[in-house]
C-alpha cells in the first residue's frame, strides 16, 4: 500500500485561519488529514483522497490523481445547490449534510471561509452559533 499523503502544510494553515477564528472551535490530526471541531462535532476535515485508500471523491468521480479534499457540512438550499454544482464540489454518500470540496488553484478561498462558517454553525451550540452572526 502507497504511504498515506497528507494535505499540504500551506493548505492546512489557510484552513486553519478560518477555522480557529470561530468561537471555542479547535485543530486535531483526523486518521488521515485534518480536522476542526467544535464540542465533539467536526466541521472541516482536510485530507488527501489518494489511490490504495478508502475515497468518497476518487468513488464518485474516478479521478486517479491525488487530490486534496475539504468535506463540511450544509443544509437546505445551500446543500441542493452544492450536491447539483458539480465539480469542484461532491456529494458523499455517508451523511446527508457533509459536502465534499476539490481544494486547488482555483479555489475561491472567500467561499471556502464562508462555508466552513455555515458549517460551524450548523454544528456549534447555539449560543456559539450566535457569535458568528
Amino acid at each position: 500500500m502507497p504511504r498515506r499523503i497528507e494535505p499540504e502544510p500551506d493548505v492546512v494553515r489557510r484552513l486553519g485561519a478560518i477555522a480557529l477564528a470561530l468561537p471555542d472551535a479547535r485543530e486535531e490530526d483526523a486518521w488521515t488529514g485534518v480536522r476542526w471541531r467544535v464540542r465533539s462535532k467536526t466541521f472541516a476535515h482536510v485530507m488527501v483522497a489518494q489511490e490504495g485508500y478508502e475515497s468518497a471523491y476518487r468513488d464518485i468521480t474516478g479521478d486517479p490523481e491525488p487530490r486534496t479534499v475539504l468535506t463540511f457540512h450544509a443544509t437546505g438550499d445551500e446543500l441542493l445547490a452544492l450536491t447539483h454544482a458539480g465539480l469542484p464540489f461532491y456529494k458523499p454518500p455517508w451523511s446527508g449534510t457533509i459536502v465534499g470540496l476539490v481544494l486547488d488553484q482555483e479555489t475561491d478561498w472567500a467561499e471556502v471561509a464562508e462555508l466552513i462558517t455555515e458549517s460551524f454553525r450548523l454544528c456549534a451550540p447555539q449560543k456559539l452559533a450566535r457569535l458568528v452572526d
